[in-house]
């Protein structure tokens, strides 16, 4: 009896554990997710005027974690088509067959259930539904529905990766608050100039997957303006939490630096577009809520600090 392959090597190789797990941590999203528990954590300790329950704040952080990693996961599997075809998510694990979609979408319900359970028993329900909400609206609703449907996906779909720090502060005192919704309100306002610049220079991306970003909907200088308006709308609703008595002066000094800076990357993107520039302003837009949130919780503890 004789064997058809004639090279060895030809043979798939399955992949190492290790390769396989790195795979799956891949499809987690492990950046966007870390920026989404960030913005959470900041919301518990905002909720509260002294020091948190060390305990609540670890088991919501997990939940919460858990939770956006199995809305990414989901992402990967429902987008494996126009990923293929996309130059910069073509190397993601499930287009490039190192892993298949079922195991990955079974992995994502695991993440999403523990995270239920999680949140559910150990820390309150409005949190669970809350973050199961917003989990559907992610992984469902916009991926699904909005970004193949409309070129405000990222407006609308922006409201579920706005409420991590509402999910944080509902962990901590179990309700909702308007200090929490001005949280919400500052990442719904910077989630479409953070993207459009994203896809301003991925735009022949876009296009070729047939997915209606609005660079390729409504062209470069419709999609610069729209970035430098919301870009504006963000500097004035980050002060409004100062104007609530929410922070104070040190907050309010951060946020209009800050907010100068991204202005003024949204004008220079307006005014002369290079892609570049566009990366520029992506990556600084990161910095920007990360930096925000920080100094956010740093207005807070010392503000404390001062009373005594």
């Amino acid at each position: 009896m004789t064997s058809n392959i004639s090279n060895p090597s030809e043979i798939a190789q399955p992949l190492p554990v290790r390769s396989i797990l790195q795979e799956y941590y891949r499809i987690t999203k492990p950046r966007v997710v870390g920026l989404i528990m960030f913005t959470a954590i900041a919301g518990m300790f905002l909720a509260v005027p002294g020091m948190p329950n060390p305990l609540t704040v670890f088991l919501a952080t997990l939940g919460i974690g858990l939770s956006a990693a199995a809305g990414a996961a989901v992402n990967h599997v429902l987008d494996e088509e126009k990923d293929a075809q996309m130059k910069r998510t073509r190397n993601r694990p499930i287009p490039t067959g190192r892993l298949e979609t079922g195991p990955a979408l079974i992995f994502a319900c695991v993440l999403a259930g523990m995270s239920m359970i999680i949140l559910s028993v150990t820390v309150n329900v409005l949190t669970s539904l809350l973050t199961f909400a917003s989990l559907i609206g992610y992984a469902v609703i916009y991926t699904v529905f909005l970004k193949h449907a409309t070129p405000q996906n990222i407006v609308i779909g922006g409201a579920a990766g706005a409420m991590p720090p509402v999910l944080g502060w509902t962990a901590m005192t179990g309700e909702l608050s308007s200090d929490a919704f001005l949280l919400f309100l500052i990442i719904f306002c910077w989630t479409p100039p953070h993207f459009w610049a994203l896809a301003l220079y991925r735009h022949l991306d876009y296009e070729k997957a047939e997915i209606p970003m609005l660079p390729v909907t409504h062209g470069q200088k419709f999609t610069r303006l729209h970035i430098l308006l919301y870009t504006v709308l963000l500097v004035a609703v980050s002060i409004m939490p100062f104007a609530t008595g929410l922070f104070g002066l040190p907050y309010l000094a951060a946020a209009l630096i800050l907010g100068v800076i991204f202005v003024a990357f949204a004008i220079r993107l307006f005014r002369n577009y290079s892609d570049d520039l566009s990366r520029k302003m992506f990556r600084f837009s990161i910095q920007y809520l990360a930096t925000l949130f920080a100094v956010m919780l740093f207005d807070h503890y010392l503000s404390i600090i001062l009373t005594f």
